[in-house]
């Protein structure tokens, strides 16, 4: 069964919105240049409100080896998901430090070349809202989660085309920049629509 990441949550009622739809995973986004950046502090202050059955992921592009496993093992996060130039040796050493799960963010106009140490991430692009050709990874062997350019009224098209691990999504569920109550719900309803 497919299922649910809204990422990129940094307000309190970002999370009271989550705990009512409870999707699987929600985001912190930790990457500074990010627009979507919180603080750990921050993270820490809203992983309180967050309803227990509820991962929180944090995303991290090129960070410090040693700043991810401490917020993992301080239970900031329950889930870590790097954006950045990661490869198997950082992925590897990282294991090491945490037992957490690992996600791994590609672009799909790279050539995908999976880590065997990390859940992998399709995206179109880094964030930017962009779809690609849902087609060409059709009979992509592993789970996978399936983000980039995701939206309410297109979720349950890709959950039935692509039977994905998760969904990911952050930009489609905002408006103005901000996370959007009613867009959550909309997504969440439509991709459990699908799945159903």
């Amino acid at each position: 069964m497919t299922k649910i990441k809204l990422c990129g949550l940094s307000r309190v009622e970002d999370i009271n919105a989550a705990n009512e739809l409870c999707p699987e995973f929600i985001g912190f986004v930790f990457a500074e240049k990010s627009r979507r950046y919180i603080s750990p502090e921050k993270a820490a202050e809203l992983k309180k409100f967050l309803r227990k059955e509820i991962s929180a992921v944090g995303v991290f592009v090129d960070a410090e080896i040693g700043k991810v496993a401490t917020l993992a093992n301080q239970n900031i996060i329950d889930a870590i998901q790097l954006h950045g130039n990661e490869d198997d040796d950082y992925i590897k050493n990282l294991r090491t430090l945490t037992d957490k799960l690992i996600i791994k963010a590609y672009r799909f106009n790279c050539a995908l070349r999976i880590t065997p140490y990390a859940l992998p991430l399709i995206d179109a692009g880094a964030g930017d809202g962009k779809i690609f050709d849902w087609s060409l990874i059709k009979n992509f062997s592993r789970p996978y989660f399936l983000a980039g350019g995701l939206t309410p009224e297109n979720v349950s098209a890709a959950i039935k085309f692509l039977q994905p691990f998760a969904v990911d999504v952050s930009s489609g569920i905002e408006t103005n920049g901000r996370k959007d109550a009613a867009k959550m719900r909309k997504f969440v309803t439509a991709a459990r629509g699908a799945i159903l």
